[in-house]
């Protein structure tokens, strides 16, 4: 007699799309160990496929890379508008800001990891995140000078203003190793004591005189 196959679980999450899996893999292969230390083989292992499979969806290591970077654009796109939605005027949303960038990096330090190996990699990579990410970007120098024309924040280029929060949030949140050197410990006290001395350091350098 056969036995009966159990029932589907309601609850149960549904599998997730092949698609979405191979670019999960990528990005942490991309983000931790970099693109070219990276094999489609590694990533079709991580995955649970063949290489051939990882090609079916995309035609190459570079077309794969551009997907990936289309996915994480999209991820820091959402948890950014996600923060400082219904947030006030002044410091409050640039301090919202951070803390979204933060909680990304806690959850999710490989998606930080691959912005920082795509600055290394320079075009056509970079370019391609520079061109997703400016309509943030842009979106942001105008809060920025509104806020400063408002009188509260200090008056400066909007533009050099967000390059340098960019630079400090995206190199205190990669670069473990270089904070490592001058007495600072990777853990969940570590990055919390580290985003509140970071939201000091902007505090002070936007607060109007």
């Amino acid at each position: 007699m056969n036995a009966t196959p159990p029932a589907p679980n309601p609850l149960a999450a549904p599998a997730r799309p092949t698609r979405a899996r191979i670019l999960d893999a990528a990005l942490d292969r991309f983000g931790t160990q970099g693109f070219p230390g990276t094999s489609l083989d590694e990533i079709a292992l991580d995955v649970g496929v063949r290489k051939q499979t990882v090609l079916y969806w995309f035609a190459s290591k570079d077309e794969l890379l551009a997907a990936t970077i289309d996915h994480i654009a999209g991820q820091l796109v959402d948890e950014i508008a996600t923060a400082i939605t219904g947030v006030g005027v002044g410091f409050v949303r640039v301090e919202a800001t951070v803390r979204a960038v933060f909680r990304t990096a806690v959850r999710r330090p490989a998606l930080l990891g691959l912005v920082r190996e795509l600055n290394r990699l320079g075009p056509p990579a970079a370019d391609q995140l520079t061109a997703l990410l400016s309509p943030l970007v842009d979106r942001a120098v105008e809060f920025l000078d509104a806020e400063m024309a408002a009188g509260r924040m200090r008056r400066a280029d909007p533009r050099l203003t967000i390059a340098l929060i960019y630079a400090t949030v995206v190199g205190v949140a990669t670069e473990p190793e270089a904070l490592r050197a001058v007495g600072w410990q990777p853990s969940a006290a570590g990055l919390r004591r580290l985003r509140s001395e970071l939201l000091a350091y902007l505090r002070a350098a936007l607060s109007h005189d």
